[in-house]
This record gives C-alpha cells, sequence and structure tokens, in this order.
C-alpha cells in the first residue's frame, strides 16, 4: 500500500535573522544556515498552497518561518508525501517534519520531537443534507467512511474495525480529497482532525461537524538522536510562546486562541 515517496523543492524560502545577527548553525542543520522542513502541502489551514499554486501558506508555514527566524536560518520547505515524510526524515532528506505531527507513542520511539505547539482532536464531519444520523463514532458502522491514509484519523478507524465496527474504508492521499469525494457522493462522511474540520465548516455551508473526541497535541518530529536540533528548536518554540508570536499566529489563521492551552 506504501507509494512512492515524492520529494519537490518548494521555491520559496524565509530570511531567519538572529538577535544580534549572529548565525551559529553550522552542524546543526543538513545545509549550513538553512533550516529545511519537510511538509506535506495540502492540509488547509495547516499547510496548503495559496491560490498561485506556488507558495506554500497555513498555520505551520508561519510556524516554520518563525523559528527560522528566531533560530538565524533561513527556511526551505519540501513538499513531501505523507506516506515517506517520517522515513525521509530520518534519511536526512530535510531537518524536520512540521506538519501536524501528532506526537505518538509509537512515533517517539522512532523519531526525535520537539515540545507540543498545538492541541487538537479528532472530528467527523456529514454534510449537512445527509440522510445519515451520526452523532458517535459507533454510527460510523455501514457507511462509506473517507479519511487521509497514515494518520491519527486512519489509526482511528482501524480501531474501530479492529473493536468490531463494520466501516467501508476510504484512504485518500491527501485530506481535501475525502472533501472533494463527499461533495460528489461517493463518500458518506470524513473523519479528520478538528482543525482541518473548523477550516471546512468556516469556508462553506456545505459541512458539519458532528462529533469530536480524543485529544492530541502536534509537535515538530526529527531524526531520532538529533539532540542538538531538537534543544535549539524548542528554545526557539519557548521564545515564540514567551512573546506572543504563537498566539499571534492563531488568531491571524483561526480568529482564535488554540495554542496556549499546550503551555498550561
Amino acid at each position: 500500500m506504501k507509494k512512492l515517496l515524492v520529494i519537490a523543492l518548494v521555491l520559496i524560502t524565509a530570511a531567519g535573522v538572529f538577535a544580534g545577527g549572529r548565525r551559529d548553525s553550522d552542524g546543526l542543520t543538513i545545509r549550513p544556515g538553512v533550516l529545511m522542513i519537510g511538509m506535506e502541502i495540502g492540509y488547509p489551514p495547516m499547510e496548503y498552497f495559496a491560490d498561485d499554486g506556488i507558495t506554500p501558506i497555513g498555520f505551520d508555514v508561519d510556524l516554520a518561518k518563525a523559528l527560522g527566524e528566531k533560530m538565524g536560518l533561513r527556511v526551505e520547505f519540501v513538499d513531501t508525501a505523507w506516506d515517506g515524510i517520517f522515513a525521509a526524515v530520518n534519511t536526512s532528506r530535510f531537518d524536520a517534519i512540521i506538519s501536524s505531527v501528532t506526537i505518538t507513542d509509537a512515533r517517539q520511539q522512532a523519531h526525535n520531537f520537539s515540545k507540543p505547539y498545538i492541541q487538537n482532536t479528532l472530528a467527523i464531519v456529514l454534510p449537512k443534507d445527509s440522510r445519515h444520523s451520526v452523532s458517535s463514532p459507533q454510527d460510523l458502522a455501514g457507511l462509506n467512511v473517507a479519511y487521509q491514509d497514515e494518520t491519527t484519523s486512519d489509526f482511528f478507524v482501524q480501531e474501530l474495525i479492529a473493536e468490531g465496527l463494520r466501516i467501508n474504508t476510504f484512504e485518500y492521499d491527501k485530506v481535501m480529497y475525502c472533501f472533494d469525494e463527499i461533495k460528489l457522493g461517493r463518500v458518506d462522511v470524513i473523519v479528520t482532525d478538528l482543525l482541518v474540520a473548523y477550516e471546512y465548516v468556516a469556508r462553506s455551508d456545505e459541512f458539519e461537524i458532528v462529533w469530536q473526541g480524543g485529544e492530541e497535541e502536534f509537535g515538530i518530529c526529527m531524526r531520532k538522536g538529533n539532540d542538538a536540533l531538537t534543544d535549539a528548536i524548542n528554545r526557539a518554540l519557548d521564545a515564540l510562546f514567551e512573546d506572543g508570536t504563537m498566539l499571534a499566529i492563531s488568531n491571524r489563521i483561526f480568529g482564535m486562541d488554540l495554542v496556549s492551552a499546550v503551555r498550561r
């Protein structure tokens, strides 16, 4: 089921200026002076392309740029298929993944993670005109359920199936394809991150969130054993919370504070 890894360098960078003008990144990153970020750019509002089809935008994009500025590093984004993104960071194709990565026990065993930077839950989304009545995961029985492959939504659905729930599963490479398919009537319901569900419900009156649950946290993922970079990113992330940058990014993208709770 694994697909070939597709990596395309996105020709967009963010200049970083370290306080005092000092750059001290030799040996910290793969390329001196550059923080290469792996990202599956197709997950609005966290990471997606602007209308020009070239420029990455979204919460994680703004976070990466802010980190680069704190660390005195230029940021380059590497658009990477989700099903190969963890192998790619462990083989040093880029320095870190900032792409709505849920921190799980299994992932922590295989990779280094930063402190969490935002909280999230899972959500079930239905068209407003749906003929199905869904208010809990158990109501997914017998329905055509869409989700992005190899995500926590995928893991959640597989757990329901393992518990005996009969679900017709439809896996997609990108979450946006799930919403395309539900518009066409090919699937009945979508399981996705609540942060993503917010975006689609806000931009269209076609959908509604009928259930949410299962708290999780997003973190920045790095190669296992890369403690120097992990420490540096944690220090920069702490500074972004302390100086209000994280709150400003959240307010700009979501119109509300969705980050402060992760530091309480």
